[in-house]
């Protein structure tokens, strides 16, 4: 009966660990912005989730060159190519299809701010906000199929 009973509680661990790692990876894909002017690809970086800037609807700027990161405050920074740009770093799952403790940064306007992410069927509500999450702004983006 003990035996019975250790390899029942065994497979219920595996299996809610095996569930909880399944949801943890959602958010990995191709995502399209709410305006639909560029393609994010979130994917793991080492236990976290990352994402960067992978296609843009104008990639070049009036002059015919591949736009730059033009708004960053670092000065060293601004000729960094906005394709293949990280903006989305830092992210942890914190269950419930929610993605906590990232930080996202906006080329442009050249500020970082703290984000949260919830996805919720093909939606990525990308909440960015400085201090507490009530002071911020939602941006929803679509999962590319």
């Amino acid at each position: 009966m003990i035996r019975l009973l250790v390899f029942f509680v065994t497979m219920m661990l595996f299996t809610a660990t095996n569930v909880f790692a399944q949801n943890s990876d959602a958010v990995v894909g191709e995502w399209y912005t709410a305006e639909g002017t560029s393609i994010m690809e979130i994917y793991k970086c080492d236990d976290l989730y990352c994402g960067k800037i992978v296609w843009l609807k104008k990639p070049k700027n009036e002059e015919g060159k591949d736009k730059v990161d033009t708004k960053n405050p670092d000065e060293t920074k601004r000729n960094r190519k906005l394709m293949g740009l990280e903006i989305l770093w830092g992210f942890k799952y914190k269950g419930e299809n929610q993605w906590e403790g990232g930080k996202i940064y906006d080329p442009k306007n050249g500020k970082t701010y703290s984000c949260k992410i919830k996805l919720e069927g093909n939606e990525l509500k990308v909440r960015g906000f400085v201090g507490f999450s009530l002071f911020g702004r939602t941006t929803i983006w679509t999962k590319k199929t």
